[in-house]
């Protein structure tokens, strides 16, 4: 059965991503900030054979935009984030799915990797993001998702990974992945780069 990654991305437009992060360090940088971290994301998971790669973009007309004209895409559709979370867990071929952000320097394969992994001993999997967020969801596709998971989610503060497993029923298990954190803002986007820096020189002989 396949294993499917879904990748939620927006065009990489000035101006329309990345909006607080430009409030630091300029529109111009934070675009392209992210359109690096997003074109370095896609060439590492969209090469590995363990899953299959599927961006929902937004908007919705830019389908055909050159960053990811190669790879298997869908429109992330119309309603709030958690609507369109939901989507792709609802409407894609049979297998468990793993989704994930964009904005994430310091996603490896092996991450993913670990996520569907734990899918094999459970119903869902969350990878927590230090600010109370969470950067994955996943769910084996065994049972639908639970009909509430997402109903009064305070995105973007430190209650959204908490009131998401708040509506999990009992009978629904959870694995937790690893904690990585995405960049919203220019402290973020220090931190990140400290952290980056600091596992390149570990990794160095």
């Amino acid at each position: 059965m396949l294993r499917h990654l879904v990748i939620f991305a927006r065009a990489p437009q000035a101006g329309r991503v990345k909006r607080r992060l430009a409030q630091g360090i300029g529109t111009l940088a934070a675009t392209r900030f992210y359109r690096a971290t997003l074109e370095t994301m896609l060439r590492a998971l969209a090469a590995d054979r363990r899953w299959t790669v599927w961006l929902f973009v937004t908007p919705d007309d830019s389908l055909d935009h050159p960053i990811w004209r190669s790879l298997r895409r869908r429109p992330q559709g119309r309603g709030d984030l958690g609507s369109r979370m939901r989507r792709p867990f609802d409407t894609l071929p049979p297998g468990p799915v793993v989704l994930v952000g964009s904005d994430i320097p310091a996603l490896r394969p092996h991450h993913i990797a670990r996520a569907f992994a734990l899918l094999g001993r459970h119903d869902l999997v969350f990878g927590p993001a230090s600010d109370g967020g969470y950067w994955l969801i996943g769910s084996r596709r065994v049972r639908p998702l639970p009909r509430a998971l997402f109903d009064g989610v305070r995105w973007s503060t430190r209650r959204a990974l908490a009131d998401t497993l708040a509506a999990i029923p009992p009978r629904y298990s959870v694995g937790v992945a690893d904690m990585l954190d995405d960049v919203d803002d220019a402290a973020d986007l220090r931190r990140a780069t400290q952290a980056l820096r600091q596992l390149t020189q570990a990794s160095c002989p």
